[in-house]
């Protein structure tokens, strides 16, 4: 199980990534469902995280498989 704190750094990795590699992909981050809260004050907590992660990580592999790229 990882910790908060690895998973904020993975997601951080990930971004940054994303950002200095793929900036078509890093403008669509905002309108990415799962940053949008429904709630005034959402938990943060590390489901929300773990769920985020992962959904990084498909939003990049959605990217390299649009681009013919491995």
């Amino acid at each position: 199980m990882r910790t908060l704190q690895s998973l904020l750094r993975e997601i951080m990795q990930l971004t940054t990534n994303i950002e200095n590699n793929f900036p078509e992909l890093y403008r669509k981050l905002d309108e990415n469902p799962i940053t949008i809260p429904s709630e005034s004050h959402p938990e943060i907590n590390q489901k929300v995280l773990e769920d985020y992660l992962e959904s990084l990580k498909k939003m990049l592999r959605d990217q390299l498989e649009e681009n013919g790229m491995n």
